[in-house]
Parts: C-alpha cells; structure tokens; sequence
C-alpha cells in the first residue's frame, strides 16, 4: 500500500504525517522507518522510530531511491512502513515530473510483494497532480 499526501507548503503535510509516524509505534507490528531531509523531525517523533537523515547518503535520483529502500529492506525484513518525507527534495525531481509516478508505481509492487506500507509527502499543488499520483491520495 502506498499513501501520498500532497499540497502545497503550508498546508499541514509534515502535521500529518508526524501523527501517522507516532500513531504507527503502537499499531504497526514490526519496524518503522522514516526517510527525511533535513533533520527537522527528529524531536517530533517516537524515538523507537528509524529516523534517516537522507542528505548524508547523497541521494541524486530515484534509481539510487529504489536501491536504499530495497537494501533497508533486504538488511531488516521486520520493516512495516516506511514514511517519506517531501520525496522530491530528498532526490531533486520536479514533483510533476513523470518520473515520480513511475516511482510510485515502483513503490507500489515492491509494497505489494514485501507487505510493507509506504507513506509519501510531496509539496506540490495537488491539482496538478497527474493520474499515476493521485490514484495514491
């Protein structure tokens, strides 16, 4: 399952979404993950979270994306959900960009064959959002 939250900045993304990663300790089974940049999440949510600071690990695209996430799963099969916080800023994509709902698409089978839940926020204008991304919303 793949969740995305989108709207532009300012509309409570980040809110929401530190409230799905808290809630998520207590009712998710297994491990949670959390991939951001920036840092500014870290005293916001439960400490039994895996917070992942994406910057260090200089992600440039999201064929280096699909590679993380499949090598955090192959290295801890315990993950249940995984949370993304502003998913173009952590790669440098156009949040429009095609590419993107490839991705989710991606995102999607890989949740599907390894029963984990994605949680994905984009800031963009979510009227502008093409098919292949709003069919998560």
């Amino acid at each position: 399952m793949v969740r995305v939250i989108m709207g532009v900045k300012g509309t409570g993304k980040t809110k929401q979404m530190i409230e799905l990663i808290n809630s998520a300790v207590h009712s998710e089974n297994g491990n949670v993950v959390c991939i951001e940049r920036g840092g500014k999440l870290t005293y916001d949510i439960h400490s039994k979270i895996r917070l992942i600071e994406a910057s260090q690990y200089d992600m440039t695209d999201l064929t280096f994306m699909k590679g993380f996430i499949s090598g955090l799963y192959a290295g801890n099969y315990d993950i249940t959900h995984v949370f993304i916080d502003s998913l173009p800023k952590i790669v440098g994509v156009d949040a429009n960009d095609h590419s993107v709902e490839e991705f989710l698409d991606w995102l999607n089978n890989f949740s599907e064959k390894n029963s984990i839940k994605f949680t994905v926020t984009i800031s963009a204008d979510k009227e502008l959002a093409g098919e292949g991304v709003r069919k998560y919303f």
